[in-house]
């Protein structure tokens, strides 16, 4: 079976060194926090992806750790704008092409601004979706800054 995703397709055409993880996943849990327990790795290098809109810039993208909370406002400043919220989860598909629980910032139907929590920086890899449920992509942070043009900041509460 191929495991190969649109996010895969893309770090391969771009020539990004990653691995793929697999895990057991469930609807009753799809939390990132799930996966760090499926796959074994560390909370704090299991990064989820979480789609918002601001007031004046639209869509956004934010990547943070499984064991962080993202810091709206500290995003919304970052981000230009005055405030953001998350999108509908009904919405995401539409807006992404991928479903909760399998939203990679990689390969959307559109690249939004997105944002890295900073802490990826001290990290030699991190794990992201890889664009279905049940498989993570483990990548240098700074290969997934450069493939979706991303900023690395502050964006989760303290």
């Amino acid at each position: 079976m191929n495991k190969k995703t649109n996010a895969c397709r893309i770090l391969d055409k771009q020539k990004i060194s990653y691995q793929l993880r697999e895990y057991e996943w469930s609807e009753d849990a799809l939390d990132a926090l799930h996966v760090a327990e499926e796959t074994g790795n560390n909370p704090a290098q299991i990064f989820k992806t979480l789609v918002l809109t601001g007031d004046k810039t639209g869509n956004i993208v934010a990547c943070i750790p499984a064991d962080k909370t993202l810091h709206l406002k500290h995003l919304a400043k970052i981000s230009r704008n005055k405030k953001c919220e998350l999108i509908p989860v009904d919405t995401l598909e539409k807006l992404t092409g991928y479903i909760r629980g399998g939203c990679s910032p990689i390969g959307m139907k559109k690249l939004f601004p997105t944002f890295i929590d900073n802490s990826a920086e001290q990290l030699d890899t991190i794990l992201i979706s890889a664009g279905k449920r049940g498989l993570q992509i483990e990548l240098a942070p700074f290969d997934l800054k450069k493939v979706v043009r991303a900023e690395f900041a502050m964006i989760t509460e303290d």
